[in-house]
C-alpha cells in the first residue's frame, strides 16, 4: 500500500510519466512463478500481504516465493504449515524464525504490535497448543496484542474461572478445543466480545479427526460464536487480527 501510494505522489509531482505508473501498475497484481501466482495486490487490499501456505510445497518453491517477495521490497513474509526438514533447508538459504510448535516461519522482522485492542487465544488441553499457537503467531505477526491461556477445558472449569478477568478484559477470543469442542460455548457465554471457534483433530475413535467438535461447535447456542475449519489456528488469528483493527485509531 506505502509503495502505491508513494507512485501515485511521485506522478503528482511530475517525478514519472502516468503511462510509465501505469505500466507499474499492471506489473503489480501477480507475478507467475509457473508453479505459482503470487498475489502482490493482497496487501492493497487487505492491509496484509500474502501468506504462504507451507503444507504440500517443496522447500525450493518457498525459497523461490519467498526471493520473488523480497525483490519487491517485502520485509515480513509469513510461511504456514512448515515442516523442521523443510525448515531447515530453507534457513540454510535465506534467515527465517521457524517455531516448530505453531510450524509457522517468519522472514524478517516481526512487527511491533500496534493495537489497542488484546486477542486472547485459549485452549482446552495441552494438545490443543499447537493449534493456538498457530492463531496466537499469527495474530502476533499482524501486529495485534496477544494473551495466551492454555489447558482451561470443561473438565476443570475452575481454571476457566480463574482467568476470567484476563478473558472478559479480550476483543477478541479465540477458543480451541477437541474432543467434544465445548470450550467456545462456555466463553461464548461469559463474555460479550466475539469468539472465533477452531475445532481440533484431538480426541478418541468418536470424535472423528475433530468433526465431533466442529458439529458441536457449528451447533453453540452462544449468538456471540463463529467456527473456522478443524486445526484452522491461521484462519482464526488472521480473522481475530482484522476484527481487532475495527475501530483502531
Amino acid at each position: 500500500m506505502d509503495k502505491t501510494l508513494e507512485l501515485l505522489r511521485q506522478i503528482q509531482r511530475g517525478e514519472i510519466a502516468p503511462e510509465e505508473a501505469l505500466l507499474s501498475f499492471k506489473k503489480q497484481p501477480f507475478e507467475d512463478l509457473g508453479y505459482v501466482n503470487i498475489d502482490h495486490h493482497r496487501e492493497l487490499r487487505h492491509g496484509i500481504p500474502e501468506v504462504i501456505f507451507g503444507g504440500g510445497k517443496t522447500a525450493e518453491q518457498i525459497i523461490g516465493i519467498i526471493e520473488s517477495m523480497r525483490s519487491r521490497g517485502y520485509e515480513f513474509i509469513l510461511t504456514t504449515r512448515l515442516d523442521e526438514q523443510k525448515a531447515a533447508e530453507i534457513s540454510a538459504v535465506l534467515p527465517i524464525d521457524y517455531d516448530p510448535v505453531s510450524k509457522i516461519a517468519v522472514y524478517g522482522t516481526l512487527r511491533e504490535p500496534d493495537t489497542e485492542g488484546v486477542i486472547v487465544v485459549c485452549c482446552a488441553g495441552t494438545s490443543d497448543i499447537p493449534v493456538a499457537e498457530e492463531a496466537a503467531r499469527t495474530a502476533e505477526a499482524l501486529g495485534s496484542r496477544v494473551v495466551r491461556i492454555f489447558d482451561i477445558g470443561v473438565a476443570g472449569m475452575h481454571r476457566l474461572l480463574s482467568r476470567l478477568d484476563t478473558i472478559m478484559q479480550a476483543r477478541v477470543i479465540i477458543a480451541c478445543a477437541g474432543m467434544e469442542g465445548a470450550l467456545a460455548t462456555v466463553l461464548g457465554g461469559l463474555v460479550s466480545a466475539p469468539v472465533i471457534a477452531v475445532p481440533t483433530s484431538i480426541g478418541y475413535g468418536a470424535s472423528f479427526d475433530g468433526l465431533a467438535a466442529l458439529l458441536s461447535m457449528l451447533n453453540s447456542c452462544a449468538g456471540n460464536v463463529s467456527v473456522v475449519n478443524i486445526d484452522n489456528g491461521f484462519g482464526a488469528g488472521y480473522l481475530a487480527s482484522l476484527i481487532n483493527r475495527i475501530g483502531e485509531k
